[in-house]
């Protein structure tokens, strides 16, 4: 277990994210979703993801029936702020917005304090819980000004009330992260897809500037959405058909890691946690299947060799941290 920042506020190493479980995609029936989080705490995973956005609500309502279940001081939970849900009678699904779900809701961007406080009340009423461990501002890239002003302070106010541990911000993008990391008392930031096996934006700017404010990064899309899981034709990077450069670079990755013995996805997420402001590396699942192989992966040892290999290659720069280097 690792602290986020100086909250006091603890996560696995290896964690769990739920928007799998609210139908990202395709349907997840209840008792998979069940099984999907009971097996993740059956193989030590103790910190969950989640945000209204999964499945509007879904993935909240489903995480907390298994969660509420057990000794609250047995996991630590995160939900985010910033898009509300507001009933609707559009009809139809909500498949425009990545999931398999009835339209019932319609998301309401809101970085208002007041938007932060209504969400958070309604976040605690589908989970079923009392209160959360972490709170991250989600994807708030167009949202800078009112984020800043208004969401992030309402944020601490939570934070010193004690209703939540730690708050941050959740994105896919390094720069307004790292703003919130320099400019801000965060205790921990979510990067998803920018600091992988494949590309290293956050090694530039994020991670650096959060080693220095000894703040916690969590990184999720260790995979970049499918690319590094199994890259073929077709194969999916940012949610889209991978390009072919990427692609290419993605199964020249693959050839390493099948040279040395490993997978490529076991290389992936013990690149992830190498870095030494990385906190945990938050993987999303589906299925009990699906949660085993990424704990079997994140266990697995990666051969010294191949990140020797990789470098000789071109195919990782030598300034990023591997396993069983010394940070320099």
């Amino acid at each position: 277990m690792k602290s986020l920042g100086n909250s006091g506020v603890e996560v696995s190493e290896l964690s769990l994210g739920a928007a799998g479980i609210g139908n990202l995609y395709t349907e997840v029936s209840d008792e998979q979703a069940s099984e999907t989080v009971a097996t993740a705490r059956s193989l030590g995973i103790r910190y969950f993801d989640t945000a209204p956005h999964y499945g509007i609500g879904l993935s909240e309502r489903r995480l907390g029936a298994v969660l509420r279940e057990q000794p609250r001081v047995t996991y630590t939970v995160s939900t985010k702020v910033g898009r509300r849900l507001e009933p609707s009678d559009a009809g139809g699904d909500d498949l425009g917005h990545g999931f398999a779900v009835p339209a019932t809701h319609r998301r309401v961007w809101d970085f208002s304090a007041d938007g932060v406080r209504r969400s958070l009340e309604a976040s605690l009423e589908r989970l079923g819980l009392d209160r959360v461990d972490v709170v991250y501002l989600h994807d708030p890239d167009d949202h800078a000004e009112e984020a800043f002003h208004e969401a992030y302070p309402a944020l601490e106010k939570l934070r010193s009330e004690g209703v939540v541990g730690a708050i941050g911000a959740g994105m896919n993008q390094t720069g307004m992260l790292t703003r919130f990391v320099r400019e801000t008392d965060v205790d921990v930031v979510l990067c998803a897809g920018r600091y992988t096996l494949l590309e290293q934006g956050a090694l530039e700017d994020l991670l650096p500037a959060a080693q220095e404010r000894g703040k916690s990064v969590v990184i999720g899309g260790a995979f970049n959405s499918g690319l590094l899981a199994d890259p073929k034709p077709g194969a999916t990077y940012n949610y889209a058909a991978a390009p072919p450069e990427l692609l290419n670079r993605a199964l020249a990755l693959k050839a390493v890691a099948d040279r040395h013995g490993t997978t490529l996805r076991a290389a992936a997420l013990a690149f992830c946690a190498a870095h030494p402001a990385v906190a945990s590396v938050l993987v999303g699942a589906r299925s009990a299947d699906e949660v085993r192989d990424c704990a079997e992966q994140f266990a697995a040892p990666v051969p010294v060799a191949l990140w020797q290999e990789l470098r000789a290659e071109g195919l990782l720069p030598d300034n990023a941290p591997v396993p069983g280097e010394e940070p320099s």
